[in-house]
């Protein structure tokens, strides 16, 4: 594998031990320039879309990826979800969803809304860890993004 290149990725995580842990994972593995973490779903958007605290932001330099959690304040992912995925400039932004749910209903609704990945959060440190690392490693490495 050559050289990586580092990327933006948004993180929307409510709490702050998996936000931690993600970071960590990502910027072990160098694939991350600029992290950004939100904490809930209002912020989220706001960042996506440019308003708000991110108003200044560049909406010609979106992420590569978002790693969304589903059991966020304010506005839940799954609607935050719904809404990159239907709005024209932004339906084409990775979006992998990173949840403690494994319930049907949740995953089916994710992919239904559009959710390029869904991934359950492990509950041991080291196999969250290592769950981070290989969605990392995919979404920012390997796969190929629209341009």
């Amino acid at each position: 594998m050559g050289a990586i290149n580092p990327v933006d990725i948004l993180l929307v995580e409510d709490n702050p031990n998996d936000a931690e842990l993600t970071v960590r994972a990502l910027k072990k593995q160098h694939l991350a320039n600029q992290l950004y973490v939100v904490e809930d779903g209002e912020e989220a958007l706001d960042f996506i879309f440019c308003r708000g605290k991110f108003g200044n932001r560049d909406p010609d330099s979106p992420p590569k990826v978002v790693f969304l959690d589903l059991k966020i304040p304010k506005i839940n992912g799954l609607e935050v979800l719904k809404e990159i995925k239907s709005n024209e400039k932004t339906k084409m932004l990775p979006v992998v969803v990173v949840s403690s749910s494994s319930e049907d209903p949740d995953i089916k609704t994710a992919y239904e809304y559009g959710a390029n990945s869904y991934v359950v959060k492990p509950v041991d440190f080291d196999g969250f860890v290592e769950a981070i690392r290989q969605v990392g490693l995919y979404w920012l490495i390997v796969n190929e993004a629209v341009q």
